[in-house]
């Protein structure tokens, strides 16, 4: 018996010990208005994340490159590397007349171009009959100094369960949705369809860009979108009833995603100066792409981007990983970073990524996970300090944000959690009452 309590009292010193040992943690300062939730509305252990039990975010990327090699096999293939590009197309930035004549003469024609007014840009797109690496390789050769790539596809960089909701949560009401926050924002979304119906978007002014002016309302978008900017009676987004710019680059199309039509995308936003620009997307990098997010970031533009769910172990994925792109990284109920999350210097924020509603096409919220959903929480959020392109105030508003941020790693900037968490309230939703219920 003694014996037992000898090494009972053994245990509470070390406890005790391990405590004084915690490192301070800052709260962090709620959005201008926000509502702050009690903790009980998401316990720490909860059933909210039950239907992602067993999902691996890691291979959801490759399981995804599979599937569209399997079902579009006749207009997509890989690169060397693994990577899903359009089959056949090469990208140059604007070759000159002597690289033209040369591509001709090997049999390249241009399949088509654009010029990126606002990024004071041409880029165009060759159609390549033969093998497309040993086309850009080729093409390269003739045009040492050109810029050449593949056409490559990015991809969505989180999931959605199939579980919903389509009423609202009991209890809601107008000034517990994020009506209640004065300030306003201009917001860029370059994703897929954004569903300009559902009731978290219906009423603010949204402008939509791309597929000849079709609009084809898509998940993933829909649910980046009421992040940043959703207003409805349960749920609000970071930046609620902003004014949102959204360009959808995939259109429903086999080849969605391509570098050429994110490109444009960017310029389209650029050309309405629209401050900041969210990008949900992720891929290998890009010459072309690259050129083009430099050119944005330099215009005072802030581009926010998620890491990533490749896995802490995996190279960086873009635009995330280019220099002066605000990376964001998901954490979970308990602050703790996913374990599918990509991890190093690209890291500049982290914001809850898991076990939160958004809503979902055509009606309804559910449950979504991965640096998608986090992204867009810190372009709101941005969006707030930032209303026009501006560098140096680009630079201020960033700096702002980290100095609001919940330090959860070693010093600053941290390659898991960058400066930090924030956003923290945009997990504690009044839907989520419902969603835990169902």
């Amino acid at each position: 018996m003694r014996l037992f309590i000898l090494i009972l009292c053994l245990f509470d010193a070390y406890i005790a010990a391990a405590q004084v040992g915690l490192p301070s943690v800052r709260v962090p300062l709620p959005g201008a208005g926000l509502p702050s939730l009690p903790r009980t509305d998401l316990p720490v252990e909860s059933n909210l994340d039950a239907e992602f039990r067993g999902t691996d975010l890691r291979g959801l990327r490759t399981l995804q490159i599979r599937t569209l090699l399997r079902a579009h096999g006749d207009v997509i293939e890989t690169d060397p590397h693994g990577n899903p590009i359009v089959r056949g197309e090469v990208l140059a930035v604007a070759p000159s007349a002597a690289a033209l004549q040369a591509a001709a003469a090997a049999g390249v024609s241009i399949v088509r171009e654009s010029t990126l007014d606002a990024l004071e840009l041409r880029v165009v797109v060759f159609r390549v009959s033969s093998s497309t690496a040993r086309s850009l390789a080729r093409l390269q050769a003739m045009d040492p100094n050109g810029i050449y790539d593949f056409n490559h596809i990015y991809i969505e960089s989180g999931s959605i369960t199939t579980n919903a909701v389509d009423s609202q949560a009991p209890g809601g009401d107008e000034g517990t949705g994020a009506a209640a926050v004065a300030r306003t924002a201009r917001i860029g979304l370059i994703d897929d369809g954004v569903d300009p119906a559902h009731e978290a978007l219906s009423g603010l002014t949204l402008h939509q860009h791309g597929c000849s002016g079709r609009i084809v309302p898509q998940e993933h978008g829909t649910a980046v979108a009421s992040l940043m900017v959703g207003r409805a009676p349960t749920f609000h987004g970071a930046a609620p009833g902003s004014e949102l710019y959204a360009a959808d680059v995939y259109c429903g199309l086999a080849t969605g995603g391509a570098a050429d039509a994110v490109a444009q995308a960017f310029s389209w936003l650029v050309q309405e100066k629209v401050p900041v620009l969210n990008v949900s997307l992720v891929g290998p990098p890009n010459r072309v792409l690259e050129g083009v997010v430099k050119r944005v970031i330099a215009g005072g533009h802030i581009v926010v981007a998620a890491v990533g769910n490749d896995g802490p172990a995996a190279p960086p994925l873009y635009p995330a990983a280019w220099p002066g792109v605000v990376g964001v990284t998901a954490v979970d109920a308990r602050r703790r970073v996913l374990v599918d999350a990509e991890r190093g210097p690209q890291v500049k924020f982290a914001a809850p990524g898991a076990q939160m509603a958004a809503a979902r096409s055509p009606s309804g919220y559910t449950l979504v996970r991965g640096t998608s959903f986090a992204a867009p929480i810190v372009a709101g959020l941005l969006a707030l300090n930032l209303p026009a392109p501006d560098k140096a105030a680009a630079d201020r508003a960033v700096m702002t944000l980290a100095q609001q941020a919940v330090h959860l790693g070693s010093p600053a900037p941290d390659p898991v959690y960058g400066f930090g968490l924030v956003g923290e309230a945009l997990r504690l939703q009044p839907v989520l009452t419902t969603l835990r219920a169902d």
